[in-house]
């Protein structure tokens, strides 16, 4: 198991990041495929056409979501952190991902700067 920390800078307020990341209509803008999403703790999620699945756990809004990721049977749970702080140049995320499977490690932390939070950047017009 493996733990991966970042920080990201997206060009958009705190609150429309957090709308970005827990709107079900909004995250299918920027990633171009349906998703499931409610901002109720203990519902579950789905992105990505399932390729990403999870628990809700906590949410702050406009400044904080915890969620817990599945990765089959693991014994420890998989927690993602995302904190959203006011920036100069928008937000700043700080992005802490907990108990990652070795396997997945590589595949997860791509996915993160490309897929999410570097599609993410581009759904705002800016280059990552």
């Amino acid at each position: 198991m493996k733990d991966y920390k970042k920080y990201y800078t997206i060009p958009a307020e705190p609150d429309d990041v957090y709308a970005a990341i827990t709107n079900p209509v909004t995250i299918q803008l920027w990633t171009g495929e349906p998703a499931e999403m409610s901002t109720e703790p203990g519902s579950e999620f789905s992105m990505w056409d399932g390729s990403i699945v999870g628990r809700n756990i906590e949410f702050e809004e406009g400044k904080k979501v915890v969620q817990q990721w599945y990765f089959g049977d693991q014994a420890e749970e998989s927690i993602v952190t995302i904190k959203l702080h006011p920036h100069k140049h928008g937000t700043s995320v700080e992005l802490r991902h907990n108990n990652i499977p070795d396997e997945a490690y590589t595949d997860i932390t791509e996915g993160w700067d490309e897929s999410y939070f570097g599609a993410l950047a581009e759904f705002y017009e800016v280059d990552y």
